[in-house]
């Protein structure tokens, strides 16, 4: 199993190189059942704030500004980046995000704060 961070959408199938599977969204995803989503952790305060969530709306637009926002935020979690990175040292960690838009979603932005680091 490579070790590192990776993302994908929480609706794919778990696998077992996913190793510690972890949800990054503020809310629960619509039509899942926690039993299918197979995950290890739900990590809500890694997400975007309600306010920057419902600001960006999935308008791909506004991505750009959006990436710069939730940038700012994440600076003020640095601790717990660095539990993430923590457990990324010994095991490849998934990031699980909800939204259908895969190019342009917060869980690619989490991905590239914590993957230099590895």
């Amino acid at each position: 199993m490579k070790k590192g961070v990776k993302i994908k959408r929480v609706y794919e199938q778990a696998e077992k190189d996913d190793g510690y599977r972890m949800l990054v969204d503020r809310l629960w995803p619509r039509g899942l059942s926690k039993e299918d989503a197979h995950y290890d952790e739900w990590n809500k305060e890694i997400a975007p704030s309600p306010e920057l969530r419902k600001w960006f709306g999935h308008d791909k637009k506004r991505f750009g500004e959006f990436t710069e926002r939730y940038l700012k935020e994440l600076k003020a979690k640095q601790e717990e980046l660095d539990r993430i990175l923590t457990i990324a040292e010994d095991k490849p960690v998934t990031l699980l995000y909800a939204a259908k838009d895969t190019a342009h979603n917060h869980g690619l932005v989490l991905r590239d704060v914590l993957e230099p680091h590895k």
